[in-house]
């Protein structure tokens, strides 16, 4: 998942260069989510791991 938030960010970054806001805006919209969401389930597995064994 991670890997998916730093591709939205590269495509962020290089449609900001070519003057496309708005795909670069939805593009970095995605990564933020995706880069929380990722977050969360690390946090989770992480207490997870620490409780289950």
């Amino acid at each position: 998942m991670l890997r998916w938030t730093v591709t939205f960010l590269i495509i962020a970054i290089v449609a900001a260069i070519f003057g496309f806001t708005g795909i670069a805006a939805g593009a970095a919209q995605i990564a933020k989510i995706l880069f929380f969401i990722f977050l969360v389930l690390f946090l989770l597995s992480l207490i997870r791991g620490r409780t289950g064994s």
